[in-house]
């Protein structure tokens, strides 16, 4: 007598969108590409063009060379700076050294430096709300002279911030934040000073907001939700800080190879979404890895459509 083996139990995943790679890191992805194609291999990098290891691994591939200073660049070689941005300082050092650079800073986080260097110019100090030590906050700070920004981090910053001038005082924030945690901090600010010159439109990027408001759109419909993205990416950690806000555990995976099964066994509907630094390829390895597992339907669940592209540096496009 045979057996057949059981079915595969049924799972709903519930896939969000918008999801992955937002304008920024596709135009910083195309620059690094471009660059290759132009100059030939090799092409040096300063800092991940973004923070995700496939990304990073694929153009090492084709002949990029990540580095952390530029000191790490040999003279004669174009470098390409991170879709996060640097310190004038940096650029500075490479016009010095006679390097050709290609700055691949996401233009909405350029939009946030000019507004630093155009509060500076006016006298006032501003408030940086943003993560110590992220790439974009130290390029940030790097925009003005020392002393004439602090970081507020929390809630509790806010409330403690003792300023020397309180009718003096300019606010802007890093793209990558919790929508949520950031209004909260803002809102502090804004009632322990009330002058405070709020930053013109949102800093936030619509990336970071759309993928997180998808995620909130899901989460109340899942067991469990994956983030697809990596540890160093802040726009990624928000969104499992988001969906648990929902009270929807969730984690953080780079790759299908790091997905729990056991953490599935009760799972009937599973929310997946990805960080704006990871690429769709990634998504589908995931759908189909647990699809080897499971009677998978897929359904996806759209909050928002985005349109927008940047153009690329006009060094690039002249060369």
């Amino acid at each position: 007598m045979t057996t057949t083996a059981a079915a595969p139990r049924p799972l709903t995943i519930l896939i969000a969108a918008p999801r992955g790679f937002c304008a920024g890191v596709d135009r910083a992805i195309v620059i690094v590409e471009r660059a290759l194609e132009t100059y030939g291999a090799p092409v040096y990098v300063r800092h991940e063009i973004v923070h995700n290891k496939y990304v990073v691994d694929s153009l090492r591939e084709k002949g990029a060379i990540f580095v952390e200073e530029l000191d790490q660049v040999p003279d004669g070689v174009p470098v390409v700076f991170s879709a996060h941005g640097v310190p004038k300082a940096v650029p500075a050092k490479a016009e010095e050294r006679g390097l050709s650079y290609l700055d691949a800073t996401c233009p909405l986080v350029s939009k946030v430096h000019r507004q630093a260097e155009r509060q500076v110019e006016l006298g006032r100090h501003i408030l940086f709300v943003g993560h110590k030590g992220h790439p974009e906050v130290i390029g940030t700070f790097g925009q003005v002279p020392e002393g004439t920004m602090t970081l507020i981090e929390t809630v509790e910053d806010a409330e403690n911030f003792a300023p020397a001038d309180p009718e003096n005082l300019a606010f802007l924030t890093q793209t990558t934040l919790s929508v949520d945690d950031t209004a909260a901090i803002i809102a502090v600010l804004e009632r322990r000073f009330p002058t405070i010159i709020a930053p013109k439109g949102e800093d936030i990027c619509y990336a970071t907001s759309n993928r997180q408001a998808a995620v909130k759109a899901i989460a109340g419909r899942c067991d469990a939700l994956y983030v697809i993205g990596a540890p160093n990416s802040s726009n990624s950690l928000r969104l499992v800080e988001v969906a648990e806000r929902e009270g929807t555990p969730a984690r953080l995976i780079q790759r299908a190879d790091e997905i729990d099964f056991d953490w599935l066994a009760n799972v009937h509907t599973l929310g997946l979404t990805a960080g704006a630094s990871a690429p769709e390829i990634l998504v589908r390895e995931v759908v189909d890895r647990i699809a080897g597992r499971f009677a998978v339907t897929e359904e996806m669940v759209e909050t928002a459509r985005e349109t927008i592209t940047f153009k690329l540096p006009r060094g690039l496009t002249a060369a």
